[in-house]
């Protein structure tokens, strides 16, 4: 047995972590859940940045489950993770209303598969970034 299949099994795994994570919450962000609420509320961003969070979320993770786009939806969730991350240490704390820290954890979960599969991955950016970018001749 190669090592790549396991790899390959690997990343997937990731992929679907992340995305499904995202996915999942996705739920609460459009319903106007009563936690929702509270964090973008408490950050100043309510309903805007919920519903704005959710729109990205539901692009990145499209885009990470797409293979040819993996690397993008990665650093798509990475932004959006660090950015979760960010308000969770400085402003909502880790645990919100009585969630035991879930949603920070959630976030680091996707946080940390996103940036394996941008490093793994990073050859598709690289590609991508030079598609657009002119060269000389």
């Amino acid at each position: 047995m190669s090592i790549i299949k396991p790899l390959h099994v690997l990343f997937w795994i990731l992929r679907l972590a992340a995305a499904v994570i995202m996915l999942q919450t996705l739920f609460f962000k459009f319903s106007g859940s009563e936690e929702s609420v509270y964090i973008f509320s408490t950050l100043g961003m309510e309903p805007w940045g919920r519903i704005g969070t959710g729109v990205f979320e539901l692009i990145a993770a499209i885009l990470l489950l797409w293979p040819r786009t993996t690397a993008l939806g990665a650093l798509l969730g990475m932004g959006l993770m660090g950015g979760a991350l960010f308000f969770h240490f400085t402003k909502l704390g880790i645990e919100i209303k009585g969630d035991g820290g879930l949603l920070f954890i959630y976030a680091l979960v996707v946080f940390i598969s996103c940036a394996i599969l941008l490093f793994v991955f990073q050859d598709q950016l690289r590609t991508l970034i030079l598609k657009f970018i002119p060269q000389k001749q």
